[in-house]
Order: structure tokens, then sequence, then C-alpha cells
């Protein structure tokens, strides 16, 4: 069976599993000797596209991996599902919505839509940030393995600033990722443009991966009550997961 093959195969299993796994496991699975499992999986972690951790000897995906899935992700099929859906939040909102996908420890906006007489955003389509410190982000983030956020932020140095506000290490990040999954919601208060608040809400795909968030945006000194824009937003998610296919196989 040719490497090209087999490679390909490794990959696609490891974006079907719910989190990283053995070596051996993945050897079983598709039925190829450890050795070639081994060699392959050392080939793909030079090049990122996956993560070996040692500690628990499992191998997950990796930075480059994930860069591919955005690539895709960047062409014109979820950009176009996504546009309409948003527009009819930005209607019902009434304030400003983008979408964005993940792209290695940042989140690439793909789509914006600007409320009337709403301030510019820094979210315009192409913009990168981190995602750490985005209510997109951090709504794709809560939504990996953890074991997959950890390879993503392995220490303080993948921790990079904006506004002086945000998580700074690991713990601080895990912390805040619990509490984005027990709200179902994630929130940002400044941490990418001072004075502007925001919520996300992760859209997953048919294997119940996050293939891109959304969020909306307006100034901190509105009295908008969050829990009523992630109520909006969580609708919005709702609809362009059934727009790429999600409902069609549960």
């Amino acid at each position: 069976m040719p490497a090209a093959d087999q490679t390909l195969r490794i990959l696609s299993y490891l974006a079907r599993q719910r989190g990283p796994v053995p070596a051996r496991t993945i050897a079983t699975a598709l039925e190829l000797p450890r050795s070639t499992v081994y060699h392959l999986l050392a080939a793909l972690q030079e090049h990122q596209f996956v993560v070996h951790l040692p500690e628990e000897r499992r191998w997950g995906l990796g930075i480059a991996a994930f860069e591919l899935a955005g690539g895709y992700s960047r062409q014109e099929p979820l950009a176009r599902l996504g546009r309409p859906v948003l527009a009819d939040l930005v209607d019902r909102a009434g304030e400003s919505a983008h979408l964005a996908v993940m792209h290695g420890r940042d989140v690439l906006y793909i789509v914006e839509e600007r409320a009337p007489r709403r301030p510019a955003l820094v979210t315009d389509v192409g913009v990168r940030l981190p995602s750490h410190l985005t209510a997109t982000g951090r709504a794709m983030l809560a939504a990996l393995p953890r074991e997959q956020v950890r390879a993503l932020f392995p220490d303080a140095a993948a921790f990079a600033d904006r506004t002086g506000r945000g998580p700074q290490r690991p713990g601080e990040l895990r912390e805040l990722l619990r509490g984005v999954r027990a709200r179902g919601y994630a929130t940002e208060d400044g941490e990418v443009t001072l004075g502007l608040r925001s919520i996300g809400v992760v859209v997953r795909d048919h294997a119940g991966w996050p293939a891109a968030a959304i969020a909306v945006t307006w100034p901190e000194e509105s009295d908008r009550a969050p829990d009523d824009l992630a109520a909006a937003a969580t609708t919005a998610a709702a609809e362009l997961e059934r727009r790429i296919g999600r409902a069609r196989v549960r």
C-alpha cells in the first residue's frame, strides 16, 4: 500500500477521534504494521501535522492539520453559507457579528456583518487574532479535547497579548475554558479592543468538531444582556450547523 495512502488514512482516522489516541490503536484500527504507523507518525510530527503527548503515549492532530482545515473553511462554502445567517443575526440582535475559523493558535475571520451606527471592528475578513483572547476562539477551544488545547498552548510562550487582559498561562486558559463549557458560550471583555465586549458560540461539524464560531460584539457602555445576545448567537450557530449538514447525520 503506498505510503501516501497510509498517511492520509492515519490523518483521517485521527480527525474522527474525540482526542489523541495511542499508536497501537491506530495500527489496529487501520490494520497497519505498528512499525509503519510509528514511522509515518514521526514524519507527520516533523511537519506539525500531528503532535505526540509522551506522558500519555498518545498522538493527536497538530497545528498544520488545523491550518489545512481552516484553508478549506476559508473557501467559499462556509463563508457563503454563513453570510446570510450572520446578516439575519445582526438584524435580530442589532449588533455586529462575525464568523471565524481556527488557524493554528489563531482565529481567522471569514465573514463580518456590521450593524448600523456601530463602531468599526478589527475583525475584518482575513484578519487573524490570538484564539485565547477572542470569544470565537474560546468557543472553539472549549469544544476541542483538552489534550489538543494543551498541545496548542503548552507553555506561557504560546500566549500573545493585546491589551494586558486575558489568560497568560495554560492553567489560566484551562480555567477560562471550563467556564465556557459550563455556560455554553464564550465571553470576551476588552481583551481584543478596549471598550468592546463579545460573546461567541461554536459551530460544530457532522463529527462534533468545531468547524467555526459565531460572535456578537457590542460597546462596553451598552446595557445589553450577554445572555440575550448569546441566545441569538446560539440560534444562528444551530442554523449554520444545519446548513453545513450536521443535522442530517445526527
